[in-house]
């Protein structure tokens, strides 16, 4: 049976309180990030997010990331919390990650907006046959 392990780290970029999903699964990693605002986000609102949006959330497709199996002395492991808690940032992992979903979704914008001046320019294109066909009936 596989594991999966989730994080989140919420942390001030300037001027919004952003929330970092990590989710860990098959020895990969995806995240997706999620801007809560200019108030800081109370326990009980992230909790209620959470539950509730958890499901809705759009993660970056995956990245390989190696998985550390092991025990840890409880104290130790009180510590580097207390660590983590006190560096704010991303992980690189998740920055490659974050950065793999932008631009997928740069890409998907381009061929878009490029689909759509094509068609309007085959739009202007056929009135203008269907303009020159109507001067062109009489004779």
């Amino acid at each position: 049976m596989d594991k999966a392990t989730g994080k989140l780290t919420v942390f001030f970029m300037e001027p919004f309180w952003v929330g970092l999903f990590e989710r860990m699964e098959d020895g990969k990693l995806s995240a997706s990030r999620v801007v809560f605002g200019s108030s800081e986000p109370k326990d009980y609102e992230i909790y209620d997010f959470v539950l509730k949006k958890y499901s809705r959330l759009k993660f970056s497709p995956a990245v390989a990331a190696a998985v550390k199996e092991r025990k840890m002395n409880p104290k130790r492991m009180q510590r580097d919390v207390r660590r983590q808690l006190a560096s704010a940032g991303i992980g690189t992992k998740s920055q490659q990650a974050l950065k793999l979903q932008q631009e997928q979704k740069k890409t998907e914008r381009k061929n878009l907006s490029r689909e759509k001046l094509e068609a309007e320019k085959q739009r202007r294109f056929d009135l203008k046959q269907q303009k020159r066909r109507e001067k062109h009936k009489g004779h």
